[in-house]
Parts: C-alpha cells; structure tokens; sequence
C-alpha cells in the first residue's frame, strides 16, 4: 500500500473511532431527559397529580410519584370509593385493593385488604420484599402489620350511615360515574378507582392503581383494580395504561394489557382505549350500554389519551405544560 493509501486509511479509521468513541460517551454520559408528565382518572385525580408532581418535578421517579399521588385520595374520607371513607362490603367491611407496577416488570398486589389506611403502599412492599405478586385478606394485613402498618377502622360514620340506609332494602343498583353524584347518604351507589401513570424526567414509565371496590358489593368480591393485566399495566418499551368502571367486564377483555398490546401495534393512546371499549361492547353489547368503563393510557412519547362507554369519565393530566382535567370521547353520549 503506498504511503497516501496508508495515510487516508488511517485518517478514516481515526475519524470513524473519535466518532465511535463521541457517541459511546454521548450514550453513556448525557441521558435524553424527557418532560415528565402524570395522569389520574377522575377529577379527584388533580389533588393526587399535584402530590405526585412534588416528585417528579423533582427529578424523582415515577414509581415513587404514583405511590405519593394515590395516597391522597386513599386519606381522604370524603371521596367514598377509595381507601378510607369507602363504602363497605353488604356485610359492613371496609375492604381495599390496590396494585403497583414499574418499568422492569415488577408489580404488587393486595387484595380485600381491612384496616390499612394505605393499602398502595402494602402492595409495593408486596412487590419489593416477597416473592410474589399478589396477597389476599388476613394474609395481607398479617404482612401489612409485621412490617410497621397501623391497623385501624376503615368505615367513618357517613359510610356507615349510608350502608345502613342501603340495608333497608339491600338493593344492588350500580349507578354510573358516582364520583360526581351527590347522593350521600342512600344509595345507589356503585366506584370509581382511581388509576395513575407516570413518566419520569428518565423516561420510566409508573402506574398505580387503588380502590374500595363496589360499595355494598359480596364479601369477597374482587374487581379489575388489583389485576395486573386488568385494571393496570405498564411496559416500559410501549406504554401504560389503567382502567376505571364495572371490573368484572375489564377482566373479561384483560382491558389495561389489551390497550398497551395495541399501542405496541402504532394506535396512538386515545385509539387503543377506544379500540378496547369496542371489545367490550363486542362481547356484551346489550350489558355495556348499562354500565361505565373508561380506559386511561399514555405511550412512551408522553401522548396520553382516554375512552369509555359513557359519557362522564373524566381524567386528569399535570406536566410542566399544563394542569387541566378532561373529559374523554365515550361511545354513547
């Protein structure tokens, strides 16, 4: 090889390893940081978003956001389908479900839940020192208990009064959207979890999930809020999404998994919630037109979007550009 080939060679080989070696340090060394942003369902879901932004606007973690964010509404005796002050079962029991997932797949779960004023915060303990996913019942409190959690009574006098009224007849009458109905004390009455996903200035994505269930529902009964693949699930590489409305029909269509599936496909998040609300009308049209589900997603882009069955599920958004509660596109108006 002559000495000018000899020369270029090597002046390309230099070049191609300085560049190499700058976007190696670039990768390593200078992270993307991206607009961090928290959705919730529901209007209550503002105060929580606002609880969960001291987090992230921190710098913080989204698994640590959501987990703050949740447990306001679970304190909140007022809000009566969440934590403390949430109706009880028929029998008079306060019973709580709750569950947490992170950007690696890990994920917790506790399931009729008494006592334990924060029952998310139980589910992470699930998730981060056992082997398992889900606890149920006197096993979950027993865990709850032995790692620091104060037992204490669930049902405030207002939800006690109203279960009360609702005995004289024990009539099981869901009503739609409660969380703007302002029917206590009586009845009917049916819930509205409260679902959160998160993003972090890293781009990890964060969700939780937690509820009181049905008011008045069998002793027992457990809905889509605690299901990983129902009422939450997150994928790192995709999306999340949540789940708020009548659980059972959530299940039936796996609804939370189903929307991050559909994102994977290329629907944005509006078009996979609604993609799953129509799975669901597939599967029972008559039934669904009787009841609520809304679906609340966001992809790793930080584009959020909802859908439901009914017109009135709401949802709430915090980011460093707004702060704002929406109304979501439903199927019947």
């Amino acid at each position: 090889m002559s000495t000018r080939r000899k020369f270029l060679f090597r002046s390309a080989a230099a070049s191609v390893a300085a560049l190499a070696g700058k976007n190696l340090f670039a990768a390593n060394h200078s992270p993307v940081i991206n607009d961090p942003i928290v959705i919730s369902t529901w209007d209550f879901g503002k105060e929580a978003n606002a609880e969960a932004w001291k987090t992230l606007g921190s710098g913080g973690s989204a698994l640590d956001a959501v987990e703050a964010g949740v447990k306001i509404p679970e304190a909140d005796p007022n809000n009566h389908t969440v934590g403390y002050g949430g109706m009880p079962d028929r029998e008079g029991h306060v019973t709580l479900d709750a569950c947490i997932m992170d950007e690696q797949y890990r994920c917790g779960s506790v399931m009729g839940l008494e006592h334990i004023v924060h029952p998310i915060a139980v589910a992470r303990l699930v998730m981060e020192k056992t082997p398992h996913v889900v606890l149920i019942g006197d096993g979950a409190l027993q865990f709850a208990l032995a790692n620091g959690f104060q037992k204490e009574n669930l049902l405030t006098p207002e939800s006690e009064k109203a279960w009360k009224e609702w005995l004289k007849e024990s009539k099981y009458e869901p009503v739609m959207n409660i969380e703007n109905a302002k029917n206590l004390p009586g009845g009917p009455y049916n819930h509205d979890t409260i679902g959160m996903l998160a993003m972090d200035a890293k781009g990890h994505l964060s969700g939780a999930c937690t509820t009181s269930g049905m008011a008045f529902k069998m002793r027992g009964r457990v809905g889509d809020s605690p299901i990983i693949g129902a009422g939450l699930y997150v994928d790192n590489e995709v999306g999340a999404a949540t789940s708020s409305g009548v659980g059972e029909e959530v299940i039936r269509i796996v609804g939370s998994h189903l929307v991050v599936e559909l994102m994977r496909q290329g629907y944005n998040p509006k078009e996979a919630c609604k993609a799953a609300v129509e799975r669901l009308i597939k599967r029972n049209p008559e039934k669904a037109k009787t009841i609520q589900v809304g679906f609340l997603a966001i992809n790793k882009k930080g584009q959020y979007g909802a859908y439901a069955l009914q017109k009135g599920f709401t949802y709430s958004v915090k980011s460093n550009k707004e702060e704002k509660i929406y109304e979501a596109e439903s199927k019947w108006k």
